[in-house]
């Protein structure tokens, strides 16, 4: 209940949630409902300023760019979510048993996340566009690929620090295998820190995606993509800076969002900083 209470009481927590709240909100709207069609095209209203009828204006296709904002977010949740699935569903189970076994398994698989950790998600995808072709699920396989070594990194730290903790070795004196003592008393007591750290990768994937989108190798057209308009905004800079202005405040608004979101979420969880604090 104190934990709870101290989340409402946190302004960094507070401010992210409302804006990662309005993200998710505006995604799910969407499905549903958008100002225009994002596949409407009106040349007549090509590049158009903000207006009653456009709110954030139009593009270079007379496109309206709060439809497309609002249609785009999906892609970007999409892809950051799914590969911050990925990255854990896969790097947390390794950097567990990298911890429970230690010699030569330890070395071993973090000698691996050194070789995938080497490969940034944009080189990933331009192997993995050059074998597959472009498109959204390549840029999720290669966010994820990307992400399972942070997430072995940060799930073998702290799955350390636990394995000579008394209760551990309590645990381990009443005869619990590995296994046992990993899922009754490592996994719960690291997290929080699993947590806070899935917020902040999830934060980089949006990121990741709108870069992968810029140069072309995110999601592809006709689906929009807050990354793509950028790209194809920035031909139109001095003619429509709108165009550029609205995706760019939609990344940042996010991205700033969820890493809030993600500090206050650390604040809150993490004894040592509230003590601090």
């Amino acid at each position: 209940m104190k934990r709870t209470s101290s989340l409402f009481t946190n302004r960094s927590f507070l401010i992210g949630a409302v804006i990662t709240l309005i993200v998710a909100l505006t995604a799910g709207l969407s499905f549903i409902w958008t100002p225009y069609s994002v596949s409407a095209l009106d040349i007549v209203a090509k590049l158009k300023p903000s207006s009653p009828a456009h709110w954030m204006g139009t593009d270079h296709f007379g496109r309206d760019i709060l439809s497309m904002i609002m249609v785009g977010s999906r892609a970007s949740i999409f892809v950051a979510l799914v590969s911050v699935a990925i990255g854990a569903g896969i790097g947390i189970p390794l950097g567990l048993w990298a911890a429970a076994r230690g010699g030569i398994v330890d070395e071993m698989l973090m000698r691996f996340n050194d070789l995938v950790f080497a490969f940034p998600a944009l080189l990933s995808a331009v192997m993995i566009t050059a074998i597959f072709g472009p498109g959204a699920i390549n840029a999720i396989i290669a966010i994820g690929i990307f992400n399972i070594p942070v997430f072995a990194r940060v799930a073998r730290g702290a799955a350390l620090s636990l394995w000579v903790r008394e209760f551990v070795l309590a645990a381990r004196a009443i005869g619990k295998s590995e296994g046992r003592i990993t899922l009754d008393h490592i996994l719960p007591n690291m997290a929080n820190i699993l947590i806070i750290q899935g917020t902040i990768q999830f934060s980089l994937g949006i990121l990741a995606e709108a870069g992968l989108s810029y140069v072309g190798l995110g999601a592809q057209p006709p689906t929009p993509s807050w990354g793509r308009m950028l790209f194809e905004a920035q031909t139109m800079i001095g003619l429509a800076p709108h165009m550029a202005l609205f995706p760019g405040l939609a990344i940042v608004a996010t991205v700033l969002g969820l890493n809030l979101l993600g500090d206050g979420l650390r604040d809150v969880l993490d004894p040592k900083l509230r003590h601090m604090r």
